[in-house]
Parts: C-alpha cells; structure tokens; sequence
C-alpha cells in the first residue's frame, strides 16, 4: 500500500523556491524534513505525512504555491512487498493434505467400480469360464470335420482300388464319411451326456 510519493525536479525546484523565501511561519520539523529531502539522493521519497504537513503550511500561510503544482511530476511510491519465506513443516503439512484430499477424491469416484466385473452379468473368472467352454466346443467342431473329411479323402483314394468310375468313388466315400460323422457324433453325445451328470 502506497505511503509516500516519489518526487521529481519540479517538486525539488517549487520546494527549494519555498525555502529561500526564508519563510518565518514554517515549522522546523517541516523545514528539516524538506531541506533533508532536498539533500538526500535521486529519487527523493516524500512521506504522506509530511506532504500533509506543506499542504497546511501552504493553505494557512495563503502561499502562491499548491500542493497539486509541487507534484505535477510525482508518482505514488509502492514499496516492494517481500514476502516472508514458507515454513517448510507448513509446506510438508499442506502436500500430505492436498495428497490425502486427492486420494478421498478418488476414492469417492472409484466407489462403485468393480475391477473383477466385466459386464452386469458376470466378472472376469465367469468370462474365463466361458471362453474355456467355447474353445472346447470349437475344437470338438474342428476335430469332428477333420475326421469326416479325412475319412472321405481315405475312402476316395482307397475305393480306386475297386471302382474305376469316379461317381461309385464318390458315393463310396460319402457313405465311408456319413459312417464316421455318425460315430463320432455318437461319441460326442455320449460325452456331453457324461459331462453334464447324465447316464
């Protein structure tokens, strides 16, 4: 906060002015104070006090002079504020709160998130469950249509030993497949049953 001017030459000539009138009625305490302003270094500072103390001189003694016409070239002076250095245990405190108040805030937004729940319907131990279940049943797939179609390549090759058309060839080896997609659906049922507690 602003407590004194700082003043130019023109307050310095209207105040030296002032002083070699050699005016009796000044006070001595304004007179020291201006005459030590005037002798102190570039830029002078000049207290609100003591511009308080030359505004009333000027205004009782019905000087040509005014208050606003020895400042036309003054500013306010703001003194540098220095702030006072941190505690470093307030600054340690103050970190483990803003810390602690993060962790709060996260937890309050993390509250009802399962990380084991995957969907409405089931976690991840349930999907790991089913990807077992679907793995199996494509390989059971998998391996029943090799076997067919392997059963069907071996019939075609083996039956032109004893047909030499290829239309009794074929049907041979439709018959050869359908006989084993048969058995090993049969097998395959057989299983399921078992797997699932029935005799």
């Amino acid at each position: 906060m602003a407590s004194s001017f700082v003043v130019g030459e023109h307050f310095r000539n209207k105040v030296t002015q002032l002083l070699e009138r050699g005016d009796t009625s000044m006070p001595e305490a304004l007179k020291d104070d201006l005459e030590e302003l005037l002798r102190g270094p570039q830029p002078c500072v000049l207290t609100f006090s003591t511009a308080r103390k030359l505004k009333k001189h000027l205004e009782d003694n019905g000087n040509l002079f005014y208050l606003h016409e020895f400042l036309e070239d003054s500013s306010l002076y703001l003194p540098e504020v220095i702030k006072p250095p941190r505690n470093p245990e307030l600054v340690a405190r103050l970190e483990r709160i803003k810390a602690k108040l993060a962790n709060e805030e996260y937890d309050r937004m993390t509250r009802n998130v399962n990380t084991q729940e995957i969907s409405r319907n089931g976690t991840f131990a349930d999907f790991g469950r089913q990807v077992r279940s679907v793995k199996a049943v494509m390989v059971t797939v998998f391996n029943f249509l090799v076997t067919v179609v392997a059963a069907f390549a071996c019939s075609y090759m083996g039956s032109q030993y004893l047909f030499t058309e290829t239309a009794a060839r074929v049907i041979s080896a439709v018959i050869a497949a359908s006989v084993v997609g048969l058995a090993e659906l049969y097998v395959l049922v057989r299983t399921m049953e078992g797997e699932l507690g029935e005799p």
